[in-house]
């Protein structure tokens, strides 16, 4: 009697482990998937500030950089040139040969006269271009009233990134969230060339699965990360690649 007590104990206690274990194997790849998602919107998000900052540096020096510190040193202190834009040639104006370099040409000409003018002064530019597309012959005549083309330099930070960052916080963009401050890796190739012969500059930003997923679960981590290098995919999340043009797309776009 009480080998049959005994038995059915450790039947009950074997069946409870074994739906333990079974729950496990389902709930474990689910929550993992769960919180991988989640913390990847939050790498996305400062993958894609990195690629914004790297494009602004090429634009400006001709190339990328590997060195996160440079990158950050300039956003902080390099100013942002924008054209500011009011008004538009007509397709009658082009045809009979004004382009916007002579209209941009013309309105600085007028520009000059008027602030010369001694017995002028303007509260501001909009009263200055208000003056010259009313009082300028060279503006009038051309049809150039109501145009504007101004050069105005902005903050770099705020510019390219809409207040999202400043310059105590912009630090942030080349940190892995869900790490201990681990930054993001950074690579270039300055050398690579196309088949007609056109040298690219190409970059690389890149966070691996064993940096921002460290510390959830070890075995479905190392299933990712062999499933993806199985398909030759790269075990993580990147920005760009260094061995092909592909427009600085993220691997996840």
């Amino acid at each position: 009697m009480k080998t049959k007590t005994i038995m059915r104990i450790l039947l009950a206690v074997a069946v409870v482990v074994m739906a333990y274990f079974c729950i496990t194997s389902v709930v474990t790849p689910i929550k993992f998937e769960e919180k991988r998602a989640q913390r990847e919107v939050a790498v996305i998000k400062n993958l894609v500030s990195i690629r914004t900052a790297e494009a602004e540096f090429r634009a400006i020096n001709g190339r990328y950089t590997a060195n996160a510190d440079s990158l950050l040193m300039f956003l902080k202190t390099t100013p942002k040139k924008e054209v500011m834009k009011e008004g538009s040639l007509t397709d009658k104006q082009l045809e009979a040969g004004l382009t916007e370099h002579k209209a941009v040409k013309i309105m600085q000409n007028a520009k000059k006269k008027a602030l010369s003018m001694k017995n002028l002064s303007f509260e501001n530019d909009s009263a200055l271009y208000a003056y010259i597309w009313e009082n300028d012959k060279e503006v009038k005549s051309n049809g150039l009233s109501g145009f504007r083309r101004d050069t105005i330099i902005k903050n770099m930070i705020e510019t390219l990134y809409k207040g999202e960052y400043t310059v105590e916080t912009i630090d942030q963009i080349m940190l892995i969230p869900y790490t201990d401050n681990q930054r993001f890796e950074l690579e270039v190739n300055d050398t690579y060339t196309t088949s007609q012969g056109i040298r690219v500059p190409l970059f690389e930003a890149r966070a691996h699965y064993n940096t921002y997923l460290a510390d959830l679960d070890d075995q479905e981590r190392v299933n990712l990360i062999d499933k993806e290098e199985k398909l030759e995919h790269y075990p993580g999340l990147k920005i760009g690649d260094i061995t092909s043009p592909n427009n600085n797309a993220g691997n996840w776009e």
